[in-house]
């Protein structure tokens, strides 16, 4: 049996994000219908088509104080868990189909850096929704509702989720999670991630 969710609408989301209202994103969702929605997951991180369209430029001025982003999207079919990441801000995500997002707190990591998914939370994002999802906010790519998959805007400080330089010397155990840049992840034994993947999530690789 699959994890149950909430939607982002009950007040138990507001630990992890908002819902963003006062935006007009109708061009924008219409743009994301000739993205690609393969069979598993794809990310993109910038689009310049997305970039280009004032909504855009409006969230760039407003939802992250006129610092540069980037606007991209994450498409395709997902049902699993597999790993949890963060940033050192907050992302902008915008559901293009109606997804689930399964969501959990950087403060739960433990010293040791694991993390039990059994203390995650799953939300319902509807079609059109935008949603802020806080720095400290565990996530990873959203599940698919419909079998015809899912298209989520994602908007993110410029050059997020990009290739990271490698690291050399390590200061503190937290180095260990840099996937890329500005990503911070913990992955799933079971979730297919590549080797340099630092796996410590404990517990089920929770299923939608």
């Amino acid at each position: 049996m699959g994890l149950a969710y909430k939607t982002v609408t009950d007040p138990a989301f507001g630990v992890y994000g908002k819902v963003v209202t006062g935006y007009e994103v109708g061009e924008l969702l219409e743009k994301m219908g000739e993205t690609p929605l393969p069979a598993d997951v794809v990310y993109v991180p910038s689009v310049k088509e997305l970039e280009a369209l004032a909504v855009s430029d409006e969230m760039e001025k407003k939802l992250f104080g006129q610092m540069p982003v980037q606007v991209g999207y994450c498409n395709g079919h997902n049902k699993r868990l597999n790993a949890v990441e963060y940033h050192r801000n907050s992302e902008i995500n915008i559901a293009v189909t109606d997804l689930v997002l399964i969501l959990g707190k950087q403060q739960d990591i433990t010293p040791e850096y694991t993390y039990d998914s059994g203390k995650m939370e799953a939300f319902l994002v509807p079609a059109g929704t935008v949603i802020e999802v806080y720095a400290t906010t565990l996530h990873y790519a959203p599940c698919h509702v419909e079998e015809g998959g899912f298209r989520c805007v994602v908007i993110l400080p410029k050059d997020t989720n990009t290739d990271l330089e490698p690291v050399k010397e390590m200061a503190n155990g937290e180095d260990r999670l840099l996937f890329a840049r500005n990503k911070w992840l913990i992955g799933h034994k079971e979730g297919g991630l590549p080797s340099q993947a630092y796996i410590g999530i404990l517990g089920e690789n929770l299923t939608i």
